[in-house]
């Protein structure tokens, strides 16, 4: 891979892993005051605030941290194309990764950037890889017990379940469960799904009204990402205390 003499990679991919393979090529060369490193980050800021000066004291880096949220920046980057000033592009979701992939402004991985990361979560093209877990994960109130969860998620946009799970459409963390269905049970089951999920569902405004909906009865059940609920149980559990999580298997796209 060529470089240029500010920096050796260009465009790399998503994963804080991707900035590690940076250490040793480019300790000291930022130009003129410049950072030796930009990362435009989608991720949540309070984390890369504690990642990011770790590393810059394990590798002797400047980085400068860019923060906006996901599509904005994928967009940001492909208007800018090959100009674009970030060398790191980290995105909670897949939507706007695939936005910068497809538009061919990641670069390929060399297999030290993914070492320590299992294979399944690194493309066989190697130009992004994943860097952090997270579920998508049921969560239901002392209504309910485990016995009572459907077997899909797909399940929730029936009848049964009418004005008794909530979910929360509008942010960049329902895209990427929507396109977690479409990948792996195709159009058509993913647009009956959600004309069912908009019949039978109560819609809310984010993920913690989701967690605070179950927790006070108001729903039995709601659809999120599982940190939501480990963050309020390590506080203090006051959304939470009262709910439990169930976790799909057999490949759902739950």
């Amino acid at each position: 891979m060529q470089t240029s003499p500010r920096r050796s990679v260009r465009r790399a991919a998503v994963a804080l892993a991707s900035v590690a393979l940076t250490a040793s090529t480019l300790t000291g060369c930022g130009v003129f005051g410049s950072p030796d490193l930009v990362i435009y980050n989608a991720q949540h800021e309070q984390l890369l605030d504690e990642l990011v000066p770790k590393f810059e004291e394990e590798t002797g880096l400047d980085v400068e941290l860019r923060n906006g949220k996901d599509l904005e920046m994928a967009n940001q980057i492909v208007e800018e194309g090959k100009d674009s000033p970030a060398d790191v592009f980290l995105t909670e979701n897949s939507p706007a990764m695939s936005i910068v992939d497809n538009a061919g402004l990641f670069s390929e991985l060399p297999e030290s950037a993914t070492a320590t990361i299992p294979d399944q979560y690194v493309p066989s093209d190697r130009r992004w890889t994943g860097f952090l877990a997270r579920s998508t994960v049921v969560m239901y109130n002392d209504s309910l017990n485990e016995a009572d969860m459907p077997a899909s998620i797909l399940d929730f946009a029936e009848p049964e379940w009418k004005g008794r799970v909530a979910f929360s459409p509008t942010g960049a963390d329902f895209q990427a469960i929507v396109s977690a269905v479409l990948a792996l049970e195709g159009e058509q089951a993913t647009a009956d799904w959600l004309a069912g999920l908009k019949a039978n569902g109560v819609i809310v405004q984010n993920n913690l009204v989701v967690m605070q909906s179950v927790d006070s009865g108001e729903v039995d059940a709601g659809i999120a990402y599982s940190y939501y609920w480990y963050r309020d149980r390590a506080e203090n559990g006051s959304d939470s205390d009262s709910s439990q999580l169930y976790f799909f298997g057999n490949q759902d796209p739950g």
